[in-house]
């Protein structure tokens, strides 16, 4: 009877011990769902200010193609955002100056991004709910407008002003930038240029032999192509705060290594 008593008294205290199992399973239970609901809401959220940048970059490009009449200006999507390409005798053979004709063209191109919403979406009514999404994921909409210069592969002569295809090609590319700066008031921060030289070719032109069919070819490597780029990002204002803390924190200690020294 002894031996029965103490075989239910361990038998009680091993479901005492466990007993903490149930609720504890509740519980990671709980924070599971409530973990994959927040993951949930994060990429609706995500998918929500995607659609809307999306839809205003999908305004520019048909604005652009709307009022740009050029047949050697190409607008088209891009990854993340849109891209317009210039060719034909847009520069003066071997140089960076922009020939006159084509100024006009690039100076309405920079008008219209001026124009278009990302560069006023705080003016406007229709994307506040957008505004207020990036607030509460703490992101920022981010614009940037890239230029960038492409040659040939023709080797420049001794008597060029450029050592290299990389330099005329940046050089290019910069004066597209400084005619579109200057033809509106978007800030000089969103601008960007780089020269790829002859080393990106839509065609390959070493395989061909015709001479003619290799002119054009050539003349088909030659562009700038311009994107407007927009997307989200986080904001730039808490790193910059991180960055003063720590500058401020490092000037702290520096002060107090002298005081001891």
């Amino acid at each position: 009877m002894q031996e029965l008593n103490s075989f239910q008294s361990i038998e009680s205290s091993d479901e005492d011990s466990q007993a903490w199992a149930i609720p504890f399973a509740d519980m990671m239970t709980l924070l599971l769902t409530l973990f994959i609901l927040l993951l949930v809401i994060l990429k609706e959220s995500e998918k929500f200010i995607d659609r809307e940048i999306n839809l205003i970059l999908d305004e520019t490009e048909a604005q652009l193609k709307e009022e740009i009449n050029n047949e050697n200006v190409v607008i088209e999507r891009a990854t993340k955002g849109v891209k317009v390409t210039l060719r034909g005798n847009l520069f003066q053979s071997m140089k960076a100056n922009v020939n006159k004709s084509y100024i006009p063209t690039i100076q309405e191109i920079s008008r219209i991004i001026e124009e278009c919403r990302l560069f006023n979406i705080d003016k406007t009514e229709n994307y506040t709910a957008l505004m207020d999404y990036l607030e509460e994921a703490n992101l920022e909409l981010n614009v940037e407008i890239r230029c960038e210069g492409h040659t040939d592969d023709a080797i420049l002569p001794p008597e060029s002003d450029f050592r290299s295809n990389w330099e005329l090609s940046s050089a290019r590319s910069l004066r597209v930038v400084r005619i579109m700066n200057q033809a509106s008031s978007i800030s000089e921060r969103y601008f960007s240029y780089n020269g790829y030289g002859e080393f990106r070719p839509l065609i390959d032109v070493t395989s061909i032999k015709n001479y003619n069919e290799k002119k054009r070819a050539r003349a088909y490597n030659r562009r700038v192509e311009i994107y407007l780029d927009a997307f989200a990002r986080p904001k730039t204002r808490s790193s910059e705060q991180e960055f003063i803390n720590m500058i401020t924190k490092k000037d702290e200690n520096d002060a107090k290594s002298q005081k001891g020294k």
